[in-house]
């Protein structure tokens, strides 16, 4: 017998149909094959390029401020909106590492428990029912899945390798424009590892001011960027802070990954109607954690030390690829690497998308990468694969190289 249970669950996620739904999802695809791959072959190590976050800790400066602000006594009490001098910690951050001048870290900074808490609580902030949040594909999904959930619509715009991975504004229907509430972009950009030049952010700030819409940039890769590419945040743009807010994340830029913090910046009453909805769905990070991360703001050497570690393999890893016959470009930032998918292999199997190629990297070569097939078919590589130090780098590539060697593939 059924329980009533299944009839309380809300439309926005399958009603009486939830947990019914026999598809798989493209990670859970993955997660599968993963696990298949290492029963059927238990000797053969798995190289897994497809993970999102960094192989490494945080550094030894943040996780010693965190185990003596732990012990006291005073970071005990819930931190609420923040406390003001991690608020501090983070405007001078934006001025010291991207120029940022003039933010008011009481009323123009807020933190959060993540990015993706951020991005999830946003359209709360500004989206009616028939409103449009505006996102590019492919992408983060979650601000798009919560305006979906508030009964609002999401218009995508394709990135494409002739346009640099950045999407063109000029594509969006006036129609669709007029009712567009938040415009969401990500760069350096996951997953197609594209860094934004300014001139694409005055083109965005223009856009935003003609239509009267948001611009919410998740800068969670701004900082990680290498080969001459100087950090290049969004508020840094003359009329951005008119327009926009600006989401930081310490996960990528300080290995922080499940520490869970971040800080959105910007526009002064986006900011305050952030902190309204955020009051209302948390109590804050753990101070001490807060406090920790100030180290981190106030060494960004750190982050400039990941990033010289992600450009090594990153050239290490496009060099290894060229040789295989990929059309490999070396990002200027973040720590993917974007490709096209080949169609198949000579007088061998033919892919008839990027999930297919991705398919047989896992089950027959015991390579895990991401597949995106939402504008081409494209396979995300990610440079957080393990490896201590950069003899262990140069056996992993090598590995690889060893493993698809001899395998002719037609794109």
């Amino acid at each position: 017998m059924e329980s009533y249970i299944q009839g309380l669950f809300a439309e926005r996620i399958g009603g009486k149909s939830f947990g019914k739904d026999t598809v798989l999802y493209k990670f859970e695809k993955i997660k599968r094959a993963k696990a298949a791959a290492k029963l059927a072959h238990p000797d053969v190590p798995l190289i897994d390029m497809g993970v999102g976050e960094p192989d490494d800790r945080a550094d030894d400066g943040i996780v010693d401020i965190l185990a003596s602000e732990a012990r006291l006594r005073e970071n005990r009490f819930y931190a609420d909106n923040g406390i003001p001098e991690f608020k501090r910690a983070a405007a001078r951050y934006l001025e010291n590492v991207f120029g940022v001048a003039g933010i008011d870290p009481e009323r123009e900074i807020n933190h959060a428990i993540g990015s993706k808490p951020a991005l999830a609580m946003l359209p709360s902030v500004f989206i009616n029912p028939g409103e449009v949040s505006i996102m590019p594909v492919p992408n983060y999904p979650v601000l798009g899945t919560h305006t979906r959930w508030l009964g609002g619509e999401v218009y995508h715009l394709p990135l494409i390798r002739e346009r640099g991975f950045l999407p063109n504004l000029a594509e969006v229907p006036d129609s669709v424009a007029k009712r567009t509430k938040l415009l969401y972009l990500n760069y350096p950009n996951n997953p197609t590892g594209a860094t934004a030049t300014r001139e694409f952010f005055e083109e965005v700030i223009a856009f935003a001011k003609r239509y009267e819409i948001l611009v919410v940039h998740d800068a969670a890769y701004a900082a990680l960027t290498f080969d001459g590419m100087e950090p290049l945040s969004f508020l840094s743009v003359p009329g951005a802070k008119e327009v926009g807010i600006e989401l930081f994340s310490f996960s990528k830029a300080f290995n922080m990954t499940g520490w869970r913090l971040a800080f959105a910046a910007g526009n002064e009453l986006a900011i305050k109607g952030f902190a309204t909805v955020k009051d209302n769905n948390d109590s804050g990070q753990f101070i001490a954690i807060q406090k920790a991360a100030m180290y981190g703001l106030e060494h960004p050497e750190i982050t400039r030390q990941i990033a010289a570690k992600y450009s090594r393999r990153h050239g290490l890893l496009v060099a290894a690829l060229r040789e295989l016959g990929f059309a490999a470009e070396k990002p200027k930032g973040s720590f993917f690497l974007y490709t096209p998918a080949p169609k198949g292999i000579v007088d061998g199997p033919r892919f008839a998308s990027a999930e297919a190629f991705s398919q047989y990297l896992i089950t027959e070569k015991q390579i895990s990468t991401v597949p995106w097939d939402d504008a081409g078919a494209f396979v995300r590589w990610s440079v957080t694969f393990e490896a201590d130090g950069e003899e262990a780098e140069r056996a992993v590539i090598a590995e690889i190289s060893r493993r698809l060697r001899g395998v002719k593939f037609e794109f």
